[in-house]
């Protein structure tokens, strides 16, 4: 472990990219009135492939911050990532919410609005396009990025189960440089 100057140690955390994605009051009707509180979504993840969202709610925005970036870290997943992109075609669903993933040839850059580009570059992916189908809820949007995510399988793996070579299974541009 490393240490500071006067022979101390020094934690040493991983640095993580956490961004506040939305923040919305909401309102619990009681028998006296409303008693409002703050839900945020936050996502964190390590910009190589790992990614969690969490929601926090509290009565203050900071507290409701710090509750959905500790549930974030908490439920962080890695998923497969191709390079700067992800290995194939996939869809995600949320409620009404759904989400199209599709991989990008290198230098096309995060083609994703709202939550979608949070999420996609807090996890590492650099190329990629998105459509966003159904609702726009941001909650669900985001949750149905993560479940695309979660769907996608380790070119490896695949080409596995297919009894296929891995070469095979490699997006057209890294074919094509190839042959």
């Amino acid at each position: 472990m490393p240490r500071n100057e006067r022979n101390v140690r020094v934690e040493e955390k991983p640095e993580f990219d956490e961004r506040v994605i939305d923040i919305a009051r909401v309102a619990k009707v009681v028998k006296g009135g409303r008693h409002f509180s703050f839900r945020t979504v936050v996502v964190v993840g390590d910009n190589h492939g790992r990614v969690g969202i969490g929601m926090g709610k509290s009565r203050t925005v900071p507290d409701a911050i710090r509750k959905g970036t500790e549930r974030a870290r908490h439920v962080m997943r890695p998923i497969p990532l191709s390079r700067t992109t992800i290995p194939h075609e996939v869809t995600g669903r949320c409620g009404g919410a759904v989400v199209l993933l599709k991989p990008a040839s290198p230098g096309t850059g995060v083609i994703a609005a709202g939550g979608v580009r949070a999420v996609l570059e807090a996890a590492g992916v650099r190329d990629i396009l998105t459509k966003s189908l159904g609702s726009a809820n941001t909650l669900n949007v985001v949750r149905a990025t993560v479940d695309a995510l979660e769907r996608l399988y380790d070119p490896a793996k695949l080409a596995a189960m297919r009894g296929k070579p891995a070469e095979s299974l490699k997006p057209f541009w890294e074919r094509r440089k190839s042959d």
